[in-house]
Formats: C-alpha cells, sequence, structure tokens
C-alpha cells in the first residue's frame, strides 16, 4: 500500500468536513466563516466521532499561509486613496471606536482578575467589527443605499486597516514583556515609518516594473509574480521585526494601485479562499467545549460589553465628528458584532503562546452570539432612534443639533489645515526617505564597502559622501518642494500661503539641519560632530543647488505620474472606445441613461436593442468602471454611458428615439397625471403588522406609498421592508 502523508490526509479532511459544514451553513443563511470554525471543531480531538487530523505543526504552517493571504487579499481591496476617499467622520468614528473598546476590554479583563497580556488581547479582539457579517446583514434587509450604511462601510475600511496595526502592536507589546506608553509610541513610530517608506519605494518601483514586463503577463504568470512579490515583502517585514501580516497588507495595498491590481485581485481569490478555508478551520480546532461550558456568565459579560460598548463608542464617535442622531444610533447597532480579524487576533495570541487558552474559545462563543443578534439590531436601530430622541431633553437635543451644523457651515480653512495640505505629506515622506538611507547606508553600505576596500581608512567619511550626496534631491524637495497642484489653481489659498513663506521656509530649514544632523552623527564621533555638520550643511547646499531641483522633478514626477497610472488608464480607455475607428461601415456611439429614463431599473434583454434598434452594446461605463460585452441580465442604472456600434443610420435613428423619449417625458412631467391620496390602517385591516412589501399594495392597488405619519413620527420615502401598524396615515401616489 502507497504511503499516504500525514498532511495530505489532513488536507482531505479540513476540506471535505469544510465543504459539507459550510454548505449547511449557507443553506441555513448563516456565515460561511463560523461554519469554518464548527468544521475546525468537528475534525479536532475535542470531537472523537471524526477522523482527527494528524500533523497539526503542517496544518499550522498552512494556517499561517492562509493569514498572508486574507491580508494580502485586503490589501488589494484597499488603496490608499480609499483611505482619503473615506472621509473624517468615518476615519474618526472608527479609531475613537477602537480605542474605546480596547480600553474597555482592558478593563473588564482586569476587573475579573485576567493578566494584562489576556486583557490586552481580549480588548483588541473585542474593537474590530465583522465586515462579512454586516455585509450580509444589510443585503438580507435590503439596505443599502441609506445615508448610515454609507458611514458604516466607511467605519469597516478604517477597522480592518487599524486591525493590521494591531495584529503588529499586540505581538510586539506582549513579548515585551510589558505595557508602557513607551514601548507602544516606539512600535507605533516603527510601524508607520515602515508603511510610509514601502509606500514611497513601492509606488515608485513597483508600476515601472509591471510595465516593462506587461507584455509577458499571461494569467498564469501574473499570479505567480503577485504571489512572489507578496513573500517578498513578507520576507522583508519579518526581518524588519514586524509581523508577516503586515507585509503581505502592504504589498497588496501597492499593487491596488497599479493598473493590474485588479486582475491580481480576481487571480488570487480562488487561493486566497483555499488557505482562508484551512486557516479558519485550523483554528476550530482550538475551540475546547469545556471552556464555553464552564464559562457561560464570562460568554454572557463579554456579549454584553461587545453589544453595548461598540453602540456606545460608535454612536458618541459618529455625534462628535458631526453625524446626526438617527445615523449615530443606526451605526452603532449595525456594528455591535465581532468576527473574522477577532478570531485571527485570538489565535495570534494562542500561537505565540502570550495568553491563556480560554481567550480564544471565548471569543468564538461571543462571535457567534452577536453574529445572531446583529439582524434584529440593524433591523430595530430606525425604531429604537425614534424612542431614545422622544426620551432626550429638547435642550440636549437642541445643543446636538447646533454642533452637527457647526459641521455642516461652509467656510474658509484656518492656517493650519492650509499648511498641513500644502507642505504636509511632502515633509512627511522626504523625511522618511532621507532618514532611512541615513540608516540604510549605515547598516549596509558601511560594512559593504570595508569588504571591497579593506584598506581604505576613511570608510565612514566615504559612506556619509555617497549617502549625502544620494539624498540630496530629497532634502531639496523638503526645503524647497512647492504646494500640491491643486493648491496653486486657487488664488486665494496661494495667496494667503506666501505670506507665510518666509516663517514656513525657516521651519523647513531647521528640519532639514536637524535631519542632516541625525544622518551625520551615524558616520562620525561626538568629537568631530559639529565641524563635520558645518561642513555638511555647506557641501548640501552647494550640491541642492547644483543639482538638487532637477533631480527631486524627476523623481517627484516618476511618483505622481505611478501613483495616477491607474486611473489615467481607466480615463485613456474610455476615450478609446469613442475613438474607434471600425474596419467596416459601422460606427461608434455612447448613449447615457437619463435619471427619468424607461431604461434605468430594466436589463439589456429586456429592452431587446439589437431587435428594436439593430445596434451591438460594446460595453457599459459606471463611474470609474468598464463592464465589456454585458450579458442580457445587466441591470441598467441612471447616468450609466451604453457604448454600441453599428451603422451611421442605425446610430441616427437610434438617438432620435432618445431624444422622442425624453422629449414626451418632459411633456408629461409638464401635464400631471397623477394624483395623491391617503387612508388610515384601521385595527382590523388586512394591512396591519404586514410590511408594505408583504402587502402587495403596490401591484393590487397600483398605487405607490410615499409617507407614512405614526403619531408625531413622519417616515418619509419608506422602504419595502417597512411595516404598517393600526393608526398609521399613509399617504400614497396613483395615476
Amino acid at each position: 500500500m502507497i504511503h499516504l502523508p500525514p498532511l495530505i490526509y489532513d488536507l482531505g479532511i479540513i476540506l471535505v468536513v469544510g465543504a459539507l459544514v459550510t454548505l449547511l451553513f449557507k443553506k441555513l443563511r448563516q456565515p460561511v466563516v463560523l461554519g469554518y470554525l464548527v468544521a475546525g471543531f468537528l475534525v479536532s480531538q475535542h470531537f472523537p466521532y471524526l477522523p482527527t487530523i494528524q500533523d497539526k505543526a503542517s496544518v499550522h504552517t498552512w494556517a499561517e499561509i492562509g493569514v498572508i493571504f486574507l491580508l494580502f487579499g485586503l490589501g488589494l481591496e484597499f488603496s490608499f486613496k480609499k483611505l482619503v476617499k473615506v472621509g473624517g467622520s468615518a476615519g474618526f468614528t472608527a479609531v475613537f471606536e477602537v480605542i474605546f473598546m480596547v480600553g474597555l476590554g482592558y478593563m473588564v479583563g482586569r476587573l475579573i482578575g485576567w493578566n494584562s497580556i489576556d486583557s490586552l488581547f481580549m480588548g483588541g479582539v473585542l474593537s474590530i467589527s465583522s465586515t462579512t457579517i454586516i455585509v450580509r446583514a444589510f443585503q438580507e434587509l435590503n439596505m443599502k443605499g441609506q445615508r448610515f450604511v454609507e458611514l458604516v462601510f466607511g467605519i469597516l475600511i478604517v477597522e480592518d486597516i487599524v486591525a493590521v496595526l494591531l495584529l503588529v502592536l499586540l505581538p510586539s507589546l506582549a513579548l515585551s514583556e510589558g505595557l508602557n506608553m513607551g514601548t507602544l509610541a516606539s512600535v507605533t513610530f516603527r510601524m508607520v515609518f515602515f508603511i510610509l517608506l514601502w509606500f514611497v519605494v513601492g509606488i515608485f518601483l513597483l508600476p515601472a516594473f509591471l510595465r516593462k514586463i506587461r507584455n509577458l503577463m499571461e494569467e498564469e504568470i501574473t499570479l505567480i509574480v503577485s504571489i512572489a512579490l507578496c513573500f517578498m515583502m513578507v520576507a522583508i517585514s519579518s526581518l524588519a521585526g514586524f509581523s508577516p501580516a503586515l507585509g503581505a497588507f502592504v504589498m497588496g495595498s501597492l499593487l491596488a494601485e497599479t493598473p493590474e491590481g485588479h486582475r491580481v485581485e480576481k487571480l488570487i481569490n480562488p487561493v486566497k479562499n483555499l488557505f482562508a478555508a484551512v486557516f479558519f478551520v485550523s483554528v476550530g480546532t482550538m475551540i475546547d467545549p469545556k471552556i464555553i461550558v464552564e464559562k457561560p456568565g464570562l460568554i454572557f459579560l463579554l456579549t454584553a460589553v461587545t453589544i453595548f460598548g461598540k453602540f456606545i463608542s460608535t454612536y458618541l464617535g459618529a455625534l462628535l465628528s458631526g453625524q446626526s442622531r438617527k445615523i449615530s444610533m443606526q451605526s452603532g447597532m449595525s456594528l455591535a458584532q465581532i468576527g473574522e480579524f477577532s478570531f485571527i487576533i485570538a489565535s495570534l495570541g494562542m500561537t505565540l503562546k502570550v495568553t491563556s487558552d480560554f481567550i480564544y474559545p471565548l471569543a468564538v462563543a461571543v462571535s457567534a452570539v452577536t453574529t445572531f443578534t446583529t439582524p434584529y439590531l440593524i433591523k430595530s436601530s430606525s425604531w429604537c432612534s425614534e424612542r431614545v430622541d422622544r426620551l432626550l431633553p429638547d435642550r440636549f437635543k437642541k445643543v446636538l443639533d447646533n454642533y452637527k451644523s457647526t459641521f455642516e457651515r461652509q467656510g474658509s480653512r484656518t492656517v493650519a489645515s492650509l499648511l498641513v495640505e500644502a507642505y504636509g505629506m511632502k515633509v512627511i515622506l522626504n523625511s522618511v526617505v532621507i532618514v532611512a538611507l541615513a540608516f540604510g547606508f549605515k547598516l549596509y553600505a558601511t560594512e559593504f564597502l570595508r569588504m571591497i576596500l579593506p584598506d581604505f581608512r576613511h570608510i565612514q567619511g566615504f559612506t556619509l559622501g555617497l549617502c549625502m550626496v544620494v539624498s540630496v534631491p530629497f532634502f531639496w524637495g523638503l526645503v524647497k518642494g512647492r504646494p500640491a497642484k491643486k493648491l496653486t489653481q486657487d488664488l486665494d489659498v496661494m495667496a494667503r500661503l506666501r505670506r507665510l513663506i518666509p516663517v514656513v521656509t525657516v521651519v523647513r530649514v531647521l528640519f532639514a539641519i536637524i535631519l542632516l544632523s541625525v544622518m551625520v552623527a551615524q558616520f562620525v564621533s561626538l568629537k568631530v560632530a559639529s565641524g563635520a555638520l558645518f561642513g555638511a550643511i555647506l557641501v548640501m547646499g552647494v550640491l541642492a543647488y547644483r543639482y538638487g531641483e532637477v533631480f527631486y522633478k524627476f523623481f517627484e514626477g516618476e511618483f505622481l505620474s505611478n501613483l495616477t497610472e491607474r486611473e489615467r488608464e481607466e480615463i485613456s480607455k474610455r476615450d478609446e472606445i469613442t475613438q474607434l475607428a471600425l474596419p467596416w461601415d459601422a460606427s461608434i456611439s455612447v448613449i447615457e441613461v437619463a435619471i427619468d429614463s424607461n431604461w434605468a431599473g430594466k436589463t439589456l434583454r429586456d429592452l431587446k436593442f439589437k431587435e428594436n434598434y439593430s445596434v451591438t452594446i460594446a460595453s457599459i461605463i459606471r463611474g470609474s468602471r468598464r463592464f465589456f460585452a454585458p450579458s442580457g441580465n445587466f441591470l441598467l442604472w441612471p447616468y450609466d454611458k451604453i457604448v454600441c456600434f453599428g451603422s451611421d443610420s442605425e446610430l441616427q435613428d437610434l438617438n432620435h428615439k432618445v431624444e422622442q423619449e425624453r422629449a414626451s417625458l418632459i411633456s408629461e412631467a409638464e401635464t400631471p397625471k397623477y394624483r395623491m391620496g391617503s387612508f388610515v390602517v384601521q385595527a382590523d385591516d388586512i394591512y396591519v403588522g404586514k410590511t408594505i412589501r408583504e402587502s402587495g399594495i403596490r401591484e393590487s392597488q397600483k398605487i405607490l406609498v410615499v409617507c407614512i405619519e405614526r403619531g408625531p413620527t413622519r417616515i418619509l420615502g419608506p422602504s419595502a421592508g417597512t411595516s404598517m401598524q393600526a393608526g398609521d396615515l399613509v399617504w400614497f401616489v396613483s395615476e
């Protein structure tokens, strides 16, 4: 009989049981992640009725690879530009909520007698909400498009980024055997420096590398190259003293900024899903039912802390960031659960053997309970908001409304905000490069020169000279770099900045001298430091005057060109479509779907473009996305741009029909053919307790419900999931 390696046997068990259990969970409309955890428990030593995995060490290695691919995939979905677009409100709320929950979890852990590391990890576990669970709940409740949903998605994006930082910070703090502000500040600074450095280096080098090999990038090669880049950054991150997960996330974020980002994300998804399944099943094997049975009170306590803590922290954070009371309430009740990242944080503590064995099973139990409560909390959030609003004193509500209105007022920006926007990122990125060059030359270039020039006595001075020459462009950018281009187009802003130029220049020069002092100190002794610094300033000044601007403009131009390459390529593709010359008697036309068009909300199959207009649809442009050769099931939205081709006469006829449709819509709008009415829902009506969708009122009565008055509350534009109650005054529109 041929011997089967234990790892292959274990993978077979993991995938077979995982597939069966997740199919069951999918059928029951439960999160697939919980299915993986249950599958892990079923193949663990705690459940002896099924085959058990044998080679735990190898499975653990595969699980670590799973975390790497999970974070790589997250990085591909995230981009540095996306974080900027999230908005200040979502960013502030997310950071406020995470800090609040980490502190609350730590405090609760200490109060019940846990050590500081267990308490700290539990705070991290309770601080990150589950994107998977929330998205599924919004889909099932048909809530996408509501204002608070956009805020929640923004908070989730920032939370995912903070979770990556926690994966780096928590192990570092645990392994340092002490929790103090000095250690926290040191680790945070090093981590931010690492991310910024590789952001600059990656954006400068990676797109250029991909452009060189773009013609060779078939699917197989693209997959191999992207995974190779991922593991290269994983190794660099590990050598720098950070977790492999951070390196995977950074490389994914860098690839997301390139034109190949979408393609890599699509190719990497199957690999990520496979290893993620192995990871979640493997961590499911760590669930000890005895701990859960022995600690039901603790599970109840942590569940209550999660629900109320995340609700209160998100509610307060959203209010402080200028959101309304209702949106703050809905957001807080939507985020009251934990999920995937909580499992990763808890399993990381067990893997490093810095936390107790009960932390992970408790995290799983709390996640399971809050997963089931989440849909009910989201569904009742609007009702709770109305009830709480009635209880609040009028004076307090007026204070909150005035506070919110201050965020909505449009006024001139402060001097500080202008300076940060004009010079902040330029100063930070140039400073990061200068510091990296100083320490890089000290650690690596000096040793390399000693090997090739063993008899040369002035290695340190020679290395310092090389370091200064290489860093000249970045010193010039630090001192003389101009504001961002978009600011230079605003004459009022530039007039205000010009008045500040003398003071700003002095500050930038002093900061450059400080950085130059740090560089010199790496290569000379304290005895000659002052003289060397004076000479270095003179040399740097001469070099910067002669060569700094030329080289800096080259580096900055390449960096900005690479940073915007993806957007420019998408724009050029859209332009190419309209300029395409076909080799037969045909032309290209682009038609935009008007907001009131009869086409909006219909599929291409329903509209029968080929039969009715004799034209063929090549692609549809929706915002920045392009759908090539859409299928008949493609649903048109307002403002979609339909790119179609046909003969000149066919396209002319199509455009004529579109204009006729718009004219008829305008004429119908000028002559209203609708009426508005209302009725009161009686206690014995068939509509009582039913949602608008369940009542079938739109189909049976041919009316559209536009408002429901319930006592002093007015629900404008109620969704199909809104229920009707006895006493409701229902306003409707009909023909």
